[in-house]
């Protein structure tokens, strides 16, 4: 009788088992519950997006290489102006420049806070840049508004609200998110990396140009790319800076406007299950597709540089 108890005991499963399964569920649970609700939104998006095509039959050749952006304006067959093409080359303008300005700045914050002096760049640049990733879009819009309009214009003329004046902005709003990411890659670098340059005779300076920067570049790129997704996302602040003008950006100081800036403008002043409306969605599944596309490429350099850390 007591071998029989004491082997239902050995064999019972023990509180700490049952405890873990109860975390395993409810873990499980969790991730599916995020995986139902992302699936539900990229569901929505694209039935919203895709009925502009399906159910108003638009040209989707017509929407993505058109010019001309009038929604409510039609031509002899009835067919609205819907050129979505100046807004994708807005977006896609001022989110390349603001990273190519703020690429450099970033990595050479970086290489301060890292490599030159991480004692005072811990306690003085590091929190100088956290303190902009705490600053509202609001405010940042507010700030270039007020500030980088005027002088945009006294510098080159014209309205001051433009494409320049948006990538001013977005420059000092992605700055922080490059720089704390590519502080990460340069902080992951091997420490036998350096000390080996070191060892061959090399200079500070060219082991962080040959050897440092060299390693992290896959960190530098995944950090550059974060930073386009997050400026070619940016609706608010853009919004208050570039002028809102649907038309093709032909100079850096006239008003244009991007996808974000056109979807806040107009998505209140339509009515749901119009064409207006729909478009509108259209334009949002472009901004998805594109943020899909900016994650692709972040996996891909990331998974790149894992294969060059192994070899």
């Amino acid at each position: 009788m007591k071998n029989q108890e004491l082997a239902k005991k050995l064999l019972s499963p023990s509180k700490n088992s049952l405890l873990e399964k109860f975390g395993a569920r409810i873990t499980f649970l969790c991730l599916g519950l995020i995986v139902f609700v992302v699936a539900m939104i990229l569901l929505f998006i694209a039935q919203k997006g895709l009925s502009t095509f399906f159910v108003d039959k638009i040209n989707p050749f017509s929407f993505l290489f058109g010019t001309e952006w009038q929604p409510s304006v039609k031509d002899a067959s009835g067919t609205p102006y819907l050129g979505a093409l100046p807004m994708i080359l807005g977006s896609f303008i001022v989110t390349i420049l603001s990273a190519l300005i703020a690429t450099p700045f970033a990595i050479g914050a970086a290489v301060f806070m890292t490599q030159i002096s991480p004692k005072y760049g811990a306690k003085i640049l590091q929190p100088a840049v956290e303190l902009l990733v705490g600053i509202p879009s609001v405010v940042y819009g507010f700030i270039g508004l007020q500030v980088v309009v005027p002088f945009v214009r006294s510098i080159f003329g014209g309205t001051g609200f433009g494409i320049l004046s948006g990538v001013f902005v977005l420059f000092v709003m992605i700055l922080p998110t490059v720089t704390f990411m590519t502080v990460d890659s340069l902080k992951a670098v091997p420490r036998h990396y350096k000390e080996a340059s070191f060892a061959m005779g090399a200079t500070r300076w060219q082991t962080i140009w040959r050897v440092v920067l060299n390693a992290a570049r896959p960190g530098i790129f995944t950090a550059v790319i974060f930073g386009m997704a997050r400026a070619f996302g940016e609706a608010l602040a853009i919004q208050m800076v570039v002028g809102n003008s649907a038309v093709m950006p032909t100079s850096l100081t006239t008003p244009a406007a991007t996808l974000t800036s056109v979807l806040t403008m107009g998505i209140g002043n339509t009515v749901m299950g119009t064409v207006q409306n729909n478009v509108l969605w259209s334009l949002a599944l472009v901004l998805l597709f594109m943020s899909l596309a900016f994650n692709i490429l972040m996996k891909f350099i990331t998974r790149e540089g894992k294969r060059n850390y192994a070899r």
